[in-house]
C-alpha cells in the first residue's frame, strides 16, 4: 500500500502531496477558429453597437494594410481576432446572476441550495474541461450554464441559476488557505469594474506538498482548462478569497475526509470503514465488483476494486496491491483522479508503461527499466545530465535528471528528490 503518489512519507493532512494530472494545453495555428468551436447554445450571439463598430474598424483597417502591402485580398483568409490563453482573464467580460437558459423564473434563493458533494463538483468541471467549452459570455451550453467563469462555477456547484462574481459568496461561506479542499474556489470580484475585473476558478488540489501551485479548473478564453496554477492566481492574487459551497455534503457514503487508517482494512476486518470505502468505489465505476453490499467485513471484491482504482490512476507495483492507503483514500474522498474504467474499456494510461516500483531505482540497481527511464528523459530534454549512456545501472546522472524533471513540475523538497516514484513516471511517458 502507498503513502504517497512518489512514495513519500505522509506527514499528517496538511503535509501530504496531492498530486494531480492535468492535460496540457492544445497547439493550433489559429486560436481565433480554435476558440469559437460548435456549441449546443440556443441564444444567438449579441453584439452591441461598439461591438459592432470596432470590429468594422478592425475589418477596414486590416484590409487598409493588406492592400499596402501589396497582397493579394483574394488570397487573405480572415481569423477571429482573440486574446491568447496567456492573457490575464479578469479582461474578460461576464454576465450577470439570471436563471438557466431557457428555463422559467429567477435565480435561485441561498435557501433552494442543493446538497452536492467534491467529488460532483469535480465531475461536472471535468465535463467542461472534457469538451472544451468555448468561452463565451452570450452563449450557453447545453446545460443551460453561461460560457463564462462565473456560469462555469454554477454549472459545477449545481445551483439551477447563472450566478456571477458579485454573487457567488451567497452560495459559500469563506475558508482559510490551509482549510481549501478540492471543490471550492478562490474568487476575486473587484467593484471597481466588476463586469470586466473580476474572476473565480475552482480549486483542485494542491500539486505538492509547498502548496505553491494547484490544479485550477477555470473557463477563460479560448475554453474550459485545468491547469497547475499558482496560489492564488497569476495576477491580483492578494485579492481572491477562498469560498466554500454551503450545501457541500460528505461523499455518499459518508466517509470522513482523515484517512482511517491501515488497520481498517485488509483479510478478515470488519470495520464501518470497509463499508464506506466500497460505497466510495462503487461511486467512481465499482460497482461490477460487487455482487451484494458493499458490507463491513473485508473481501475480495472490495480488494478487487480498490485495485481497479489504482490501477486507473496509473499507479503500479506496490501501489496498486487492492489495499487503500492514504492517498486512495483522499482520491475517493474528494473526488480527485480518474474514475475506474467500464469492463472491457480501454484502459487510461494507454502508452504510459506499467511503473515498475521503487525498486528498481536504487543504487547500485542494475536493470533495463532505468535504461527506459535515462532514454525518456533524453527524449523529454533532460539529457544534458548524461556524459554517455543513458545505461542500465543507476547513477548520479539519472538522479539529477529524474530530478530536473521533478522540479519541471514545480515539486520542491521531498517531491523532488530525483528517485522516480508512479506520478513522475506517468507524467514522464505519458
Amino acid at each position: 500500500m502507498q503513502s504517497s503518489a512518489d512514495g513519500l512519507p505522509v506527514f499528517g493532512e496538511s503535509a501530504r502531496p496531492a498530486f494531480q494530472e492535468f492535460d496540457p494545453a492544445d497547439v493550433c495555428a489559429c486560436e481565433g477558429c480554435r476558440s469559437i468551436g460548435n456549441t449546443s447554445a440556443a441564444a444567438p450571439v449579441r453584439f452591441s453597437a461598439a461591438d459592432c463598430a470596432r470590429r468594422a474598424l478592425i475589418t477596414v483597417t486590416a484590409a487598409g494594410t493588406l492592400l499596402s502591402a501589396g497582397s493579394s485580398v483574394g488570397a487573405a483568409v480572415a481569423h477571429p481576432q482573440v486574446r491568447p490563453v496567456v492573457d490575464d482573464p479578469h479582461d474578460h467580460p461576464q454576465g450577470t446572476a439570471a436563471p438557466l437558459h431557457g428555463a422559467p423564473g429567477a435565480p435561485a434563493p441561498a435557501a433552494a441550495l442543493k446538497p452536492t458533494t467534491r467529488a460532483d463538483i469535480i465531475r461536472r468541471a471535468k465535463t467542461w474541461v472534457s469538451a472544451k467549452v468555448p468561452y463565451s459570455l452570450e452563449r450557453y451550453w447545453r446545460d443551460g450554464y453561461r460560457q463564462d467563469c462565473s456560469g462555469f462555477v454554477s454549472m459545477a456547484w449545481n445551483l439551477g441559476s447563472n450566478q456571477w462574481t458579485g454573487t457567488l459568496d451567497r452560495f459559500a461561506v469563506r475558508v482559510t488557505r490551509d482549510q481549501l479542499q478540492p471543490g471550492d474556489i478562490l474568487l476575486f470580484h473587484n467593484p471597481a469594474d466588476p463586469e470586466r475585473g473580476s474572476h473565480v476558478t475552482i480549486f483542485g488540489g494542491w500539486t505538492d506538498y509547498t502548496r505553491s501551485h494547484y490544479l485550477a479548473y477555470e473557463q477563460a478564453r479560448p475554453h474550459t482548462r485545468k491547469q497547475a496554477t499558482p496560489y492564488a492566481y497569476w495576477s491580483h492574487s492578494k485579492r481572491y478569497t477562498a469560498y466554500r459551497y454551503k450545501a457541500l455534503t460528505a461523499a455518499a457514503s459518508g466517509a470522513p475526509a482523515r484517512y482511517p487508517g491501515r488497520a481498517s482494512f485488509g483479510p478478515g476486518v470488519r470495520s464501518p470503514y470497509v463499508t464506506q470505502l466500497g460505497k466510495l468505489l462503487v461511486e467512481r465505476g465499482g460497482r461490477r465488483f460487487y455482487r451484494q453490499g458493499p458490507g463491513p467485513v473485508w473481501g475480495e471484491a472490495d480488494r478487487r476494486a480498490t485495485q481497479a482504482f489504482q490501477l486507473a490512476q496509473g499507479w503500479r507495483g506496490k501501489d496498486a496491491d487492492g489495499l487503500p492507503g492514504p492517498l486512495t483514500w483522499e482520491y475517493l474522498v474528494s473526488g480527485k483522479g480518474r474514475d475506474i474504467p467500464a469492463a472491457g474499456a480501454a484502459g487510461p494510461v494507454q502508452g504510459v508503461p506499467a511503473y515498475p516500483g521503487r525498486a528498481f531505482f536504487r543504487p547500485g540497481q542494475s536493470n533495463a527499466y532505468i535504461t527506459q527511464l535515462g532514454r525518456q528523459l533524453v527524449k523529454k530534454g533532460y539529457g544534458r545530465f548524461y556524459a554517455q549512456g543513458p545505461g542500465p545501472r543507476w547513477g548520479e546522472a539519472d538522479r539529477r535528471a529524474v530530478e530536473a524533471f521533478q522540479r519541471a513540475q514545480g515539486w520542491r523538497g521531498g517531491a523532488a528528490d530525483g528517485m522516480p516514484g508512479p506520478e513522475t513516471w506517468r507524467r514522464l511517458f505519458r
